[in-house]
């Protein structure tokens, strides 16, 4: 029973205060579907923890009030898949760790973790919980305005992590937490790499988070890994790769209870068929991740895909059609993701004009490519991201 959760309720019904949650959302540019039932089950306890998305929303709604005022359940401790065995005693050191990260960020806890003179010999749940919160930060600070400044950091921050899977002594359930933590840094370390221009080392990363999640048979970590390979090799021009990877990805998904899901890694596929030149296989593609998205969202959507709304489907079906050739169906799909995109995430706002302007040139409408391309500009100063901005300067 979250007796929390049913205390800030108040007097609102369960469906009044579901509608709270959404209009919160609204005013962050969150994406959440929150019912009545939803927060019946808040309340009972039967969502133990709630995904990123509603954690932002949470706290926007209840500034100072931490996950556990709200009567949720440490993220890692309902992450892991097998069953829990005894926690591990906690230590003066894993408590320096885990305040020099919260109040630190990626940097912080690069410092408390790296191997260093007197290394810790054991590794318990705060540090665990300082893995796992490495990848929080670095999620919500990507959200909004991208990936430059944080590589080198949470690189270091990663090397922390994996000295406490390797280094450290520890039980099996903490090793199953801190292997999947760190995979899961792996992929966010990845992404800041991939997102700042530096695609090796964005491959490197991914590989390894790959092999952690098998290492660890964690089928969810080893769908995430997969779905930002096959990303990162479409960018970089492997299309066959991102075909094979995307599809893997689909294989290992189907048990894991979430279309929407399914329906980013089909958009992952159309996005390497589009660069094939493969014309019929990525309509299929499209059309299976639009069906697949409108079955709506379920218990099982991982957390790493709050970002993964109707705006990023369109510019990902805008980029399919881009590589197709088709630039006006790839200039529909774009204008779609600016007018859906909410303006507080100026990244993948400025990304979808850059790729609206982009569409428009091709599509013989220079008059209006350039009046978007201009208000993209426009957004540059908050924008740390080097593969939007090059994007944008060469629009």
């Amino acid at each position: 029973m979250n007796t929390a959760i049913r205390r800030l309720r108040g007097d609102r019904s369960p469906a009044e205060f579901a509608a709270a949650v959404r209009r919160a959302a609204r005013e962050i540019g969150e994406q959440v579907s929150c019912d009545a039932r939803y927060i019946g089950r808040l309340e009972s306890g039967e969502i133990r923890c709630p995904n990123y998305a509603y954690e932002r929303v949470f706290r926007h709604m209840f500034p100072g009030l931490t996950p556990a005022d709200l009567g949720f359940a440490p993220r890692e401790a309902v992450r892991g898949r097998r069953t829990a065995a005894p926690p591990d005693p906690p230590h003066e050191e894993s408590d320096v760790q885990r305040r020099a990260f919260m109040t630190g960020g990626p940097a912080a806890f690069a410092a408390a973790l790296l191997p260093r003179a007197d290394p810790p010999t054991r590794a318990g749940a705060a540090e665990v919980a300082a893995v796992h919160e490495a990848v929080r930060q670095i999620r919500l600070h990507d959200d909004r305005h991208g990936g430059d400044g944080l590589y080198t950091a949470a690189a270091g921050a990663l090397r922390g992590a994996y000295h406490l899977l390797d280094e450290t002594t520890h039980s099996p359930a903490t090793a199953t937490k801190l292997a999947s933590g760190a995979g899961e840094l792996a992929i966010s370390v990845g992404w800041l790499a991939h997102d700042s221009g530096q695609l090796p080392e964005a491959r490197s990363h991914y590989a390894e988070a790959l092999a952690t999640a098998r290492m660890a048979a964690d089928p969810a970590l080893e769908v995430h890994a997969f779905c930002n390979t096959s990303f990162l090799a479409r960018d970089a021009g492997r299309h066959r790769e991102a075909v094979r990877a995307a599809q893997a990805a689909q294989l290992l998904a189907r048990d894991l209870g979430s279309p929407r899901l399914l329906s980013l890694l089909a958009l992952r596929e159309a996005g390497g068929l589009g660069g094939l030149g493969e014309l019929r296989r990525c309509e299929l593609a499209l059309a299976r991740a639009h069906s697949l998205y409108d079955r709506g969202p379920r218990d099982g959507d991982p957390a790493w895909m709050s970002f993964f709304g109707e705006a990023e489907l369109a510019s990902l079906e805008a980029q399919a059609w881009a590589a197709l050739g088709r630039p006006a169906r790839a200039a529909g799909a774009a204008r779609r993701a600016v007018r859906l995109q909410d303006p507080h995430f100026v990244r993948n706002l400025a990304l979808y004009q850059a790729e609206l302007a982009l569409s428009l040139r091709r599509a013989g409408s220079p008059a209006e490519a350039s009046s978007v391309a201009s208000a993209a500009r426009r957004l540059l100063p908050s924008v740390r991201s080097t593969r939007v901005r090059t994007m944008l300067t060469t629009t």
